[in-house]
């Protein structure tokens, strides 16, 4: 029985897609093409993809919402991981602070809650979240430049469905993890915004550079879109964010461009509990180490031992720098003021520095507790034997040191808890302490404590009073104050500058990074609290520093080397395009335009798929 018209239409049909598929994977294999559409859509094959035609939109409506979400990722995950690497001057802050929060487990932030408060360990979380924002990042930025390519060799988008569950995921931990920073640590914004002081000339370059090269793809699109609407709306939004660009560096501040001879000394350095950086903080060796390295004034943070010994400690608690799980098992979790020093005195504080095995830890395999700003393989095997063996130290004993070797001191004193002999009397045993104990010259103490000043100058007006906020030049005179000892934060020119008009000098806390140094430097503070004397103390000149004119010639360079660029893209396009039809209807295509290989090899195949076909 002889086959129907229509069915031997069907299986010709048939064959025809067979062989049309064989033949553009023989005769059009494009192997940069094909890397690019199987990396962005699992696209290997040339028969899986479409070229956009003259006049066609790139991609269909789901495909284009793909695209546009993949631009809002980038530009969110680009964000929180420049909010991040610029935060990292704070990191060991926030690692000690994560240790200890009955909060959300920094690793994966809003996936799952972890309770800290029970661990009380130390662990680079800051570094795990850097490194997952970097991973994040890359992986968004490889799409969006995948695509770009794609939209330049006028192929139709379609992004693997693997793709949009992963830029999904990757949009909801970039929200979920700055929404988790900004509530449990807000005040990063704000070194955020200080770091635009000085990279916001360097981020105008970038900016203009990558703007710069989508003109490409917008110029190629824009002359192959038949519809004026659309044309209209893509180079309009293109040209409003260049020319705004552009501009940016009207709007721009920074410290750090200065006219030449307008910069003033380096700020001193004061180490922060020494230099934790080298040696276990608030002992011995951390203020000796501080002094080696050219350091200009000690920090530390002063607690009371239950029997009335003033000694160096920063938590309320021993857990996180000394042994006292070992020692006193079942008062590990009470307030350092409540031991003795006897007992004090029986407790290595250098130990957590290196390295303590976590063994009942619930996450496999073991972790370590050690090298909290990841120091410690750059000293020697001397310098990790006595940090092995270093003790906690009394308030006369760091004094003294200060005293020998000229060094100013300022310090954080806690009152004890209720139930502590010195409770209501804490202030006068420091005092004590200092006039009558120690050999310090008074003249090289700070006095930061607000409680009991003017008592606390009447008996001791060498003192150097320092207050730990901001006031009326008044205000501040009536209290005798010499010196701020401000967050880094509150950073202001204008401040430093009318509170220095009066004599009163500025100290910024805690300033680890170069770039926040150079910045504090630039806008004329006199001194910062810093991990890192060794790394400051090389710093000669300020980072980012330029004159007036200098970031003027970069500004205008930049700007007008991209727009001779673009212009030379749209030409070229132009050019290249010059015989594609510009109303909308229009098919027409001529025999010398960039479509006339695309309309052979059409030719070519059929020919191929007839002679097929017929035998």
């Amino acid at each position: 029985m002889g086959r129907s018209p229509t069915t031997l239409t069907k299986l010709k049909l048939g064959k025809l897609k067979v062989v049309r598929r064989q033949l553009l994977q023989r005769y059009e294999h494009q192997p940069f093409i094909s890397c690019l559409a199987g990396l962005y859509g699992c696209q290997w094959k040339r028969y899986q993809r479409a070229r956009a035609q003259p006049g066609e939109c790139c991609c269909s409506k789901l495909e284009c919402g793909s695209f546009g979400l993949l631009i809002v990722c980038f530009c969110l995950s680009l964000v929180f991981l420049y909010f991040w690497s610029e935060a990292q001057n704070d990191y060991n802050d926030f690692d000690c602070h994560a240790s200890w929060w009955n909060g959300f487990f920094t690793l994966s932030l809003i996936f799952f809650r972890f309770n800290f408060g029970n661990l009380g360990y130390w662990f680079p979380w800051s570094v795990v979240l850097l490194v997952v924002a970097a991973v994040v990042f890359t992986y968004v930025a490889v799409l969006l430049v995948l695509a770009v390519c794609l939209l330049t060799e006028g192929q139709r988008l379609y992004l693997h469905w693997s793709h949009k569950i992963g830029i999904l995921v990757t949009l909801t931990f970039t929200i979920g993890a700055t929404a988790v920073l900004s509530d449990l640590w807000n005040k990063e914004w704000t070194t955020l915004l200080l770091s635009f002081q000085v990279t916001a000339p360097y981020l105008h370059v970038g900016g203009v550079s990558m703007v710069t090269l989508l003109s490409w793809p917008i110029a190629l699109h824009f002359f192959r879109i038949n519809k004026r609407v659309r044309q209209v709306l893509i180079l309009g939004v293109y040209l409003a964010v260049l020319f705004a660009l552009y501009l940016v560096p009207l709007g721009m501040y920074s410290p750090c461009i200065k006219e030449k001879g307008t910069l003033g000394p380096a700020p001193a350095l004061i180490g922060h509990r020494g230099a934790p950086m080298l040696a276990p903080e608030n002992t011995q060796m951390s203020f000796e180490k501080m002094i080696e390295f050219g350091g200009d004034g000690l920090e530390t943070d002063i607690t009371i031992s239950y029997d009335g010994v003033p000694f160096l400690m920063h938590d309320r608690t021993l857990r996180r720098t000394t042994n006292v799980n070992e020692a006193f098992p079942n008062r590990s979790s009470e307030p350092a003021a409540m031991f003795t020093w006897t007992e004090l005195e029986m407790l290595n504080a250098g130990a957590w520095f290196l390295m303590t095995i976590l063994a009942n830890s619930p996450l496999p395999p073991p972790l370590l507790q050690r090298d909290p700003f990841g120091t410690v393989a750059s000293l020697t095997q001397e310098d990790q034997g006595r940090a092995q063996n270093q003790s906690i130290q009394t308030l006369r004993d760091f004094l003294d040191l200060a005293n020998r070797h000229r060094k100013m001191v300022i310090f954080d004193l806690y009152r004890p808890p209720k139930q502590h002999p010195y409770r209501d009397t804490w202030i006068e045993r420091i005092l004590e302490v200092i006039r009558n104990e120690s050999t310090i010259d008074p003249r090289l103490v700070l006095w930061l404590p607000n409680e009991l000043r003017d008592l606390v100058h009447e008996l001791e007006p060498e003192f150097q009073q320092t207050s730990g906020e901001k006031a009326s030049v008044q205000q501040l005179q009536e209290d005798h104050v010499v010196k701020l000892n401000l967050h880094y934060s509150t950073m202001s020119g204008e401040q430093i500058s009318k509170y220095s008009s009066v004599n009163i000098t500025t100290n910024l806390y805690v300033v680890s990074q170069p770039w926040l140094y150079s910045l504090a430097w630039c806008a004329g503070a006199h001194s910062v609290t810093t991990n890192a004397v060794h790394i400051l103390r090389n710093l000669h000149r300020p980072l980012f520093l330029m004159t007036p004119e200098e970031y003027s010639l970069m500004w205008i360079l930049t700007d007008v080397i991209s727009a001779v660029l673009i212009v030379a893209v749209f030409i070229f396009h132009w050019w290249r395009e010059r015989g594609l039809p510009c109303c909308s209807g229009s098919r027409q295509t001529h025999e010398n335009g960039p479509y006339s290989k695309f309309r052979t090899g059409k030719t070519f195949f059929s020919f191929h798929i007839f002679l097929y076909i017929q035998g």
